[in-house]
C-alpha cells in the first residue's frame, strides 16, 4: 500500500484555515476517485503548552505510488492539488511512501 502524506504548516489564521478545509477544500477534493483510504488529523504536542511541528496531516492511500500520481493527474485531482494554495497559509508538504502495516488499525 502507498501513501502520500500531506503536512500542513501551522497557518496564519487557523479558523479561517479550517473554515476553508471544511467548507471548500473538502468538497473540492472529495470527487477523487480510487483511493483506497483517506486520514486526516490535526497535530498535537507531546509536551502541553509545545507547538507541534505541523498543523494537520492528511494521508491517501492507494494501492500504488503510481495509482495515487493517475488519481492526482485526474480533473478533480488537479483541483483538490490547485485549491491547496488558497489556504495552507503555513505550507504544504507532500511525500510519498510506501505502508506496511506491523498492527492491524480500524478507525471508527
Amino acid at each position: 500500500m502507498y501513501r502520500l502524506t500531506v503536512l500542513y504548516g501551522h497557518p496564519h489564521d487557523p479558523a479561517a484555515f479550517d473554515e476553508y478545509y471544511e467548507s471548500v477544500h473538502l468538497p473540492i477534493a472529495r470527487k477523487m476517485e480510487g483511493l483506497t483510504g483517506w486520514t486526516v488529523g490535526k497535530c498535537e504536542p507531546l509536551v502541553a503548552g509545545d507547538v507541534p511541528p505541523y498543523y494537520m496531516v492528511v494521508g491517501l492511500y492507494a494501492e500504488t505510488r503510481e495509482r495515487l500520481e493517475e488519481i492526482l493527474a485526474t480533473p478533480a485531482g488537479q483541483a483538490a492539488v490547485a485549491d491547496v494554495p488558497n489556504f495552507a497559509t503555513g505550507g504544504a508538504w507532500f511525500s510519498y511512501h510506501e505502508e506496511s502495516v506491523e498492527v492491524p488499525l480500524t478507525l471508527g
